[in-house]
């Protein structure tokens, strides 16, 4: 079991870009590819609880890839190809823990720029 601790500790180190890169590794190597999850609908007895964090998730960079690049860049703080390489292994989860405001924010920058986008 400590192994595994150490093994889940170190994954937690790594970048969105590094653990892409893992990601596409590991795919290769034992022929298997990561999918999204699909969320169900919660039950309709559940009271609906307003999330206040959220999660920015590039659905796709659409045509004007180098613009979305840029939003990118500009909304997690990463180099020029780290970017890149973010925007072209969409769909990715390009930030999480987001407040709804900044959320929207940044959703409606990255659609400007040709980006489709989903919160999460």
């Amino acid at each position: 079991m400590a192994n595994l601790n150490k093994i889940v500790d170190e994954l937690s180190k790594l970048t969105v870009v590094e653990a892409a890169e893992l990601s596409k590794q590991l795919e290769e190597k034992w022929g298997v590819t990561a999918s999204v999850p699909v969320a169900s609908a919660p039950p309709a007895a559940a009271p609906a609880e307003e999330k206040s964090d959220f999660i920015i998730f590039l659905v796709s960079a659409g045509d004007k890839k180098i613009n979305v690049i840029k939003e990118v860049r500009a909304i997690t703080g990463l180099g020029l190809k780290e970017a890149k390489d973010l925007v072209e292994s969409a769909p990715k989860e390009i930030k999480k823990g987001v407040p709804k405001k900044d959320a929207e924010e940044f959703k409606k920058k990255l659609e400007a720029a040709g980006a489709k986008v989903e919160l999460k």
